[in-house]
Protein backbone atom coordinates (compact mmCIF):
# COMPACT_ATOMS: atom_id res chain seq x y z
CA UNK A 1 0.00 0.00 0.00
CA UNK A 2 1.16 3.51 -0.79
CA UNK A 3 1.57 6.78 1.09
CA UNK A 4 -0.44 9.36 -0.85
CA UNK A 5 -0.75 13.14 -0.60
CA UNK A 6 -4.28 14.33 -1.37
CA UNK A 7 -4.60 18.03 -2.17
CA UNK A 8 -8.14 19.29 -1.57
CA UNK A 9 -8.91 16.09 0.32
CA UNK A 10 -11.63 17.73 2.44
CA UNK A 11 -13.71 18.64 -0.60
CA UNK A 12 -16.64 16.74 -2.09
CA UNK A 13 -14.80 14.33 -4.38
CA UNK A 14 -11.63 14.43 -2.31
CA UNK A 15 -13.29 13.30 0.92
CA UNK A 16 -15.00 10.34 -0.71
CA UNK A 17 -11.79 9.33 -2.46
CA UNK A 18 -9.87 9.56 0.82
CA UNK A 19 -12.35 7.20 2.44
CA UNK A 20 -12.03 4.66 -0.39
CA UNK A 21 -8.22 4.85 -0.24
CA UNK A 22 -8.14 4.40 3.54
CA UNK A 23 -10.44 1.40 3.29
CA UNK A 24 -8.05 -0.06 0.70
CA UNK A 25 -5.17 0.28 3.16
CA UNK A 26 -3.36 3.34 1.81
CA UNK A 27 -1.79 5.94 4.14
CA UNK A 28 -2.83 9.53 3.50
CA UNK A 29 -1.74 13.10 4.06
CA UNK A 30 -4.53 15.58 3.29
CA UNK A 31 -3.59 19.16 2.37
CA UNK A 32 -6.50 21.62 2.30
CA UNK A 33 -6.92 25.34 2.96
CA UNK A 34 -10.65 24.93 3.79
CA UNK A 35 -11.58 27.87 1.57
CA UNK A 36 -14.44 25.80 0.14
CA UNK A 37 -14.52 22.79 2.45
CA UNK A 38 -14.69 21.84 6.12
CA UNK A 39 -12.39 20.00 8.56
CA UNK A 40 -15.51 18.14 9.66
CA UNK A 41 -15.44 16.23 6.40
CA UNK A 42 -12.02 14.83 7.34
CA UNK A 43 -13.17 13.99 10.86
CA UNK A 44 -16.19 12.15 9.50
CA UNK A 45 -14.36 10.23 6.78
CA UNK A 46 -11.77 9.15 9.36
CA UNK A 47 -14.58 7.91 11.60
CA UNK A 48 -16.17 6.03 8.70
CA UNK A 49 -12.78 4.40 8.03
CA UNK A 50 -12.63 3.23 11.65
CA UNK A 51 -9.72 5.49 12.60
CA UNK A 52 -9.19 6.84 16.12
CA UNK A 53 -7.82 10.38 16.63
CA UNK A 54 -4.34 10.41 18.20
CA UNK A 55 -3.86 14.17 18.25
CA UNK A 56 -4.76 17.33 16.32
CA UNK A 57 -4.89 16.42 12.64
CA UNK A 58 -3.61 12.92 13.36
CA UNK A 59 -5.20 9.47 13.15
CA UNK A 60 -2.59 6.87 14.04
CA UNK A 61 -0.29 5.72 11.26
CA UNK A 62 -3.01 6.09 8.59
CA UNK A 63 -3.94 9.75 8.20
CA UNK A 64 -2.54 13.23 8.71
CA UNK A 65 -4.25 16.56 8.02
CA UNK A 66 -2.26 19.67 7.10
CA UNK A 67 -3.95 23.04 6.58
CA UNK A 68 -2.26 24.98 3.82
CA UNK A 69 -2.36 26.40 0.31
CA UNK A 70 -0.98 24.57 -2.73
CA UNK A 71 0.41 27.86 -4.04
CA UNK A 72 2.81 28.08 -1.09
CA UNK A 73 6.04 26.07 -1.00
CA UNK A 74 5.97 26.05 2.79
CA UNK A 75 2.53 24.39 2.91
CA UNK A 76 3.57 21.73 0.43
CA UNK A 77 6.82 21.00 2.23
CA UNK A 78 4.88 20.63 5.50
CA UNK A 79 2.58 18.11 3.83
CA UNK A 80 5.46 16.05 2.45
CA UNK A 81 7.18 16.24 5.86
CA UNK A 82 4.02 14.99 7.58
CA UNK A 83 4.47 11.77 5.65
CA UNK A 84 8.23 11.41 6.09
CA UNK A 85 8.43 12.27 9.80
CA UNK A 86 8.29 9.51 12.39
CA UNK A 87 6.31 9.50 15.61
CA UNK A 88 2.95 11.17 16.30
CA UNK A 89 3.62 14.00 13.80
CA UNK A 90 4.13 11.79 10.76
CA UNK A 91 3.54 8.52 8.94
CA UNK A 92 7.24 7.54 8.70
CA UNK A 93 6.96 6.88 4.96
CA UNK A 94 7.73 9.22 2.05
CA UNK A 95 4.94 10.30 -0.27
CA UNK A 96 4.84 7.93 -3.23
CA UNK A 97 1.99 9.57 -5.16
CA UNK A 98 -0.23 12.65 -5.22
CA UNK A 99 -3.92 12.98 -6.10
CA UNK A 100 -4.53 16.61 -6.98
CA UNK A 101 -8.08 17.85 -6.30
CA UNK A 102 -7.32 21.32 -4.95
CA UNK A 103 -8.64 24.11 -7.15
CA UNK A 104 -11.55 26.37 -8.00
CA UNK A 105 -14.37 24.90 -10.07
CA UNK A 106 -17.36 27.24 -10.56
CA UNK A 107 -17.81 28.17 -14.21
CA UNK A 108 -19.71 31.42 -13.56
CA UNK A 109 -17.27 32.51 -10.90
CA UNK A 110 -14.38 31.85 -13.27
CA UNK A 111 -15.90 34.28 -15.78
CA UNK A 112 -16.13 36.97 -13.07
CA UNK A 113 -12.71 36.23 -11.54
CA UNK A 114 -10.42 34.80 -14.24
CA UNK A 115 -7.17 35.99 -12.63
CA UNK A 116 -8.02 34.18 -9.40
CA UNK A 117 -8.81 30.98 -11.30
CA UNK A 118 -5.57 31.06 -13.26
CA UNK A 119 -3.63 31.74 -10.06
CA UNK A 120 -5.14 28.92 -8.00
CA UNK A 121 -5.59 26.31 -10.72
CA UNK A 122 -2.51 26.80 -12.87
CA UNK A 123 0.00 28.44 -10.52
CA UNK A 124 -1.06 26.07 -7.75
CA UNK A 125 -0.53 23.04 -9.98
CA UNK A 126 2.90 24.28 -11.11
CA UNK A 127 3.96 24.86 -7.49
CA UNK A 128 2.79 21.37 -6.59
CA UNK A 129 4.79 19.81 -9.42
CA UNK A 130 7.90 21.67 -8.27
CA UNK A 131 7.36 20.36 -4.74
CA UNK A 132 6.97 16.83 -6.09
CA UNK A 133 10.31 17.18 -7.86
CA UNK A 134 11.95 18.41 -4.63
CA UNK A 135 10.61 15.39 -2.77
CA UNK A 136 11.39 12.81 -5.49
CA UNK A 137 7.75 11.97 -6.19
CA UNK A 138 6.75 11.47 -9.84
CA UNK A 139 3.30 9.87 -9.65
CA UNK A 140 0.22 12.09 -10.01
CA UNK A 141 -3.51 11.66 -10.54
CA UNK A 142 -5.00 14.95 -11.73
CA UNK A 143 -8.62 15.96 -11.27
CA UNK A 144 -9.53 17.23 -14.73
CA UNK A 145 -12.96 17.82 -16.25
CA UNK A 146 -15.22 17.10 -19.21
CA UNK A 147 -15.55 20.90 -19.40
CA UNK A 148 -12.54 20.63 -21.68
CA UNK A 149 -14.74 19.35 -24.50
CA UNK A 150 -16.82 22.54 -24.70
CA UNK A 151 -19.57 22.05 -27.27
CA UNK A 152 -18.95 18.39 -28.18
CA UNK A 153 -18.87 17.50 -31.85
CA UNK A 154 -19.82 13.86 -31.21
CA UNK A 155 -21.73 12.11 -28.41
CA UNK A 156 -20.75 10.00 -26.55
CA UNK A 157 -17.49 11.89 -26.20
CA UNK A 158 -14.19 9.96 -26.51
CA UNK A 159 -10.85 11.10 -25.11
CA UNK A 160 -9.77 11.87 -28.69
CA UNK A 161 -12.43 14.61 -29.01
CA UNK A 162 -11.07 18.15 -29.51
CA UNK A 163 -10.10 20.06 -26.38
CA UNK A 164 -12.04 23.30 -26.86
CA UNK A 165 -13.08 24.81 -23.50
CA UNK A 166 -15.45 27.76 -23.56
CA UNK A 167 -14.88 29.41 -20.16
CA UNK A 168 -11.93 30.38 -17.93
CA UNK A 169 -12.41 27.37 -15.65
CA UNK A 170 -12.11 25.04 -18.64
CA UNK A 171 -9.15 27.02 -19.95
CA UNK A 172 -7.27 26.49 -16.67
CA UNK A 173 -7.94 22.74 -16.73
CA UNK A 174 -6.73 22.54 -20.32
CA UNK A 175 -3.59 24.50 -19.39
CA UNK A 176 -2.77 22.15 -16.51
CA UNK A 177 -3.31 19.15 -18.79
CA UNK A 178 -0.86 20.67 -21.27
CA UNK A 179 1.63 21.35 -18.48
CA UNK A 180 1.38 17.72 -17.37
CA UNK A 181 1.96 16.49 -20.92
CA UNK A 182 5.10 18.61 -21.11
CA UNK A 183 6.31 17.43 -17.70
CA UNK A 184 5.80 13.82 -18.77
CA UNK A 185 7.78 14.54 -21.94
CA UNK A 186 4.85 13.84 -24.25
CA UNK A 187 4.19 17.40 -25.43
CA UNK A 188 1.23 18.87 -27.27
CA UNK A 189 0.75 15.74 -29.36
CA UNK A 190 -0.03 13.59 -26.34
CA UNK A 191 -2.62 10.88 -26.92
CA UNK A 192 -4.80 9.10 -24.39
CA UNK A 193 -2.09 6.51 -23.67
CA UNK A 194 1.61 7.34 -23.96
CA UNK A 195 4.86 6.26 -22.37
CA UNK A 196 6.60 8.98 -20.37
CA UNK A 197 10.22 9.42 -21.40
CA UNK A 198 10.73 11.65 -18.35
CA UNK A 199 9.84 8.92 -15.87
CA UNK A 200 6.54 10.38 -14.68
CA UNK A 201 3.39 8.41 -13.95
CA UNK A 202 0.45 10.72 -14.61
CA UNK A 203 -3.28 10.15 -15.04
CA UNK A 204 -5.51 12.98 -16.25
CA UNK A 205 -9.05 12.02 -15.25
CA UNK A 206 -11.77 13.89 -17.12
CA UNK A 207 -14.96 13.33 -15.21
CA UNK A 208 -18.42 14.37 -16.10
CA UNK A 209 -21.07 15.24 -13.45
CA UNK A 210 -20.19 13.91 -9.96
CA UNK A 211 -23.27 13.61 -7.73
CA UNK A 212 -24.66 11.66 -4.78
CA UNK A 213 -22.97 11.07 -1.43
CA UNK A 214 -21.64 8.32 0.79
CA UNK A 215 -24.52 5.94 1.68
CA UNK A 216 -24.05 6.69 5.39
CA UNK A 217 -25.15 10.28 4.87
CA UNK A 218 -22.11 11.43 6.86
CA UNK A 219 -20.15 13.04 4.02
CA UNK A 220 -21.47 14.73 0.90
CA UNK A 221 -21.47 17.86 -1.22
CA UNK A 222 -21.64 21.12 0.73
CA UNK A 223 -21.37 24.05 -1.71
CA UNK A 224 -20.70 27.54 -0.43
CA UNK A 225 -23.66 29.85 -1.15
CA UNK A 226 -26.02 29.19 -4.05
CA UNK A 227 -25.09 25.88 -5.70
CA UNK A 228 -23.59 26.08 -9.18
CA UNK A 229 -24.54 22.52 -10.09
CA UNK A 230 -27.90 20.83 -10.56
CA UNK A 231 -27.80 18.09 -7.96
CA UNK A 232 -27.07 20.09 -4.80
CA UNK A 233 -29.65 22.64 -5.93
CA UNK A 234 -32.28 19.90 -6.29
CA UNK A 235 -31.46 18.50 -2.87
CA UNK A 236 -31.65 21.94 -1.27
CA UNK A 237 -35.10 22.43 -2.81
CA UNK A 238 -36.17 19.08 -1.35
CA UNK A 239 -34.92 19.99 2.13
CA UNK A 240 -36.64 23.41 1.99
CA UNK A 241 -33.62 25.70 1.57
CA UNK A 242 -34.66 26.78 -1.96
CA UNK A 243 -38.23 27.42 -3.21
CA UNK A 244 -37.90 25.82 -6.65
CA UNK A 245 -35.53 24.45 -9.26
CA UNK A 246 -34.76 26.74 -12.19
CA UNK A 247 -34.32 24.69 -15.35
CA UNK A 248 -32.32 26.51 -18.00
CA UNK A 249 -33.94 25.67 -21.30
CA UNK A 250 -36.94 23.50 -22.12
CA UNK A 251 -36.45 23.58 -25.90
CA UNK A 252 -33.23 21.62 -26.27
CA UNK A 253 -33.23 18.84 -28.94
CA UNK A 254 -33.68 16.15 -26.29
CA UNK A 255 -36.59 13.82 -25.45
CA UNK A 256 -38.12 16.16 -22.83
CA UNK A 257 -36.54 19.43 -23.98
CA UNK A 258 -34.18 19.77 -21.01
CA UNK A 259 -30.41 19.32 -21.02
CA UNK A 260 -28.99 15.81 -20.84
CA UNK A 261 -25.87 15.04 -18.79
CA UNK A 262 -23.82 12.06 -17.69
CA UNK A 263 -24.20 11.81 -13.90
CA UNK A 264 -21.72 9.68 -11.98
CA UNK A 265 -22.09 8.62 -8.35
CA UNK A 266 -19.26 10.08 -6.30
CA UNK A 267 -18.47 6.63 -4.86
CA UNK A 268 -17.96 5.25 -8.37
CA UNK A 269 -15.75 8.25 -9.09
CA UNK A 270 -13.74 7.65 -5.92
CA UNK A 271 -13.16 4.05 -7.00
CA UNK A 272 -11.96 5.34 -10.36
CA UNK A 273 -9.31 7.43 -8.61
CA UNK A 274 -8.18 4.46 -6.53
CA UNK A 275 -7.90 2.23 -9.58
CA UNK A 276 -6.03 4.88 -11.59
CA UNK A 277 -3.60 5.43 -8.71
CA UNK A 278 -2.91 1.73 -8.28
CA UNK A 279 -2.46 1.24 -12.03
CA UNK A 280 0.10 4.06 -12.19
CA UNK A 281 2.06 2.63 -9.25
CA UNK A 282 2.11 -0.84 -10.77
CA UNK A 283 2.90 0.04 -14.39
CA UNK A 284 5.71 1.71 -16.32
CA UNK A 285 5.97 5.54 -16.48
CA UNK A 286 3.19 6.90 -18.66
CA UNK A 287 0.72 9.68 -19.37
CA UNK A 288 -2.83 8.32 -19.23
CA UNK A 289 -5.95 10.34 -20.09
CA UNK A 290 -9.32 8.84 -19.20
CA UNK A 291 -12.99 9.82 -19.20
CA UNK A 292 -14.83 8.83 -16.04
CA UNK A 293 -18.56 8.73 -16.72
CA UNK A 294 -21.43 6.29 -16.95
CA UNK A 295 -21.97 6.57 -20.70
CA UNK A 296 -25.67 7.19 -20.03
CA UNK A 297 -27.49 10.48 -20.46
CA UNK A 298 -30.11 11.70 -17.97
CA UNK A 299 -32.19 14.86 -18.39
CA UNK A 300 -32.69 17.60 -15.82
CA UNK A 301 -36.36 16.71 -15.42
CA UNK A 302 -35.50 13.03 -14.93
CA UNK A 303 -33.18 14.02 -12.08
CA UNK A 304 -35.91 16.16 -10.48
CA UNK A 305 -38.51 13.39 -10.69
CA UNK A 306 -36.11 10.74 -9.36
CA UNK A 307 -35.18 12.96 -6.42
CA UNK A 308 -38.85 13.52 -5.65
CA UNK A 309 -39.30 9.74 -5.48
CA UNK A 310 -36.23 9.25 -3.26
CA UNK A 311 -37.03 12.08 -0.86
CA UNK A 312 -40.81 11.98 -0.83
CA UNK A 313 -40.66 15.76 -1.20
CA UNK A 314 -41.96 17.89 -4.11
CA UNK A 315 -39.44 19.55 -6.43
CA UNK A 316 -41.22 22.58 -7.97
CA UNK A 317 -39.72 23.37 -11.37
CA UNK A 318 -39.42 26.79 -13.01
CA UNK A 319 -38.62 26.64 -16.73
CA UNK A 320 -36.48 29.58 -17.85
CA UNK A 321 -34.42 30.54 -20.90
CA UNK A 322 -31.28 28.68 -21.89
CA UNK A 323 -28.07 29.64 -20.13
CA UNK A 324 -25.10 30.77 -22.24
CA UNK A 325 -22.37 28.15 -22.45
CA UNK A 326 -24.61 25.11 -21.98
CA UNK A 327 -24.78 22.23 -24.45
CA UNK A 328 -27.81 20.07 -25.20
CA UNK A 329 -26.17 16.71 -24.49
CA UNK A 330 -22.89 15.84 -22.76
CA UNK A 331 -22.27 12.12 -22.27
CA UNK A 332 -18.99 10.24 -21.82
CA UNK A 333 -17.55 7.40 -23.80
CA UNK A 334 -16.02 5.48 -20.85
CA UNK A 335 -14.70 2.53 -22.89
CA UNK A 336 -11.02 3.33 -22.38
CA UNK A 337 -11.34 3.43 -18.57
CA UNK A 338 -13.06 0.05 -18.73
CA UNK A 339 -10.26 -1.41 -20.84
CA UNK A 340 -7.32 0.13 -18.99
CA UNK A 341 -8.58 -0.02 -15.40
CA UNK A 342 -11.48 -2.47 -15.47
CA UNK A 343 -13.53 0.45 -14.13
CA UNK A 344 -17.24 0.88 -14.77
CA UNK A 345 -19.95 2.71 -12.85
CA UNK A 346 -21.96 0.49 -10.53
CA UNK A 347 -24.52 2.93 -9.10
CA UNK A 348 -27.39 4.43 -11.09
CA UNK A 349 -29.79 7.33 -10.67
CA UNK A 350 -31.87 5.69 -7.92
CA UNK A 351 -28.78 5.15 -5.75
CA UNK A 352 -27.53 8.65 -6.55
CA UNK A 353 -30.77 10.21 -5.32
CA UNK A 354 -31.15 7.87 -2.33
CA UNK A 355 -27.64 8.60 -1.05
CA UNK A 356 -27.85 12.30 -1.89
CA UNK A 357 -31.04 12.58 0.13
CA UNK A 358 -29.50 10.63 3.03
CA UNK A 359 -26.76 13.27 3.19
CA UNK A 360 -28.96 16.35 2.70
CA UNK A 361 -31.76 15.27 5.05
CA UNK A 362 -29.28 14.46 7.82
CA UNK A 363 -27.29 17.63 7.17
CA UNK A 364 -29.75 20.27 5.92
CA UNK A 365 -27.12 22.99 6.30
CA UNK A 366 -24.14 20.86 5.35
CA UNK A 367 -21.18 20.63 7.70
CA UNK A 368 -22.21 23.91 9.35
CA UNK A 369 -25.05 22.20 11.19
Amino acid sequence: MATVLITGGAGFIGSHTCLVLLQAGHRLVILDDFSNSSPRAVERLAELAGLIPTGPGSWGDALRLVQGDIRHDHSLDLAFAAAQSSGPAGLDAPVEAVIHFAGLKAVGESVAEPLRYWDVNLHGSRTLLEAMERHSCRCLVFSSSATLYGYPETVPIPETAPVQPINPYGHTKAAVEMLLADVAGCGAGATAEMESPNGWRIARLRYFNPVGAHPSGQIGEDPDGIPNNLFPFVSQVAVGRRPSLRVFGSDWPTPDGTGVRDYIHVMDLAEGHRMALEALLAEEPQLLTLNLGSGRGISVLEVARAFEAASGRPIPVELVARRPGDAAVTVADPALAARRLGWRTQLGLDAICRDGWAWQSANPHGYAA
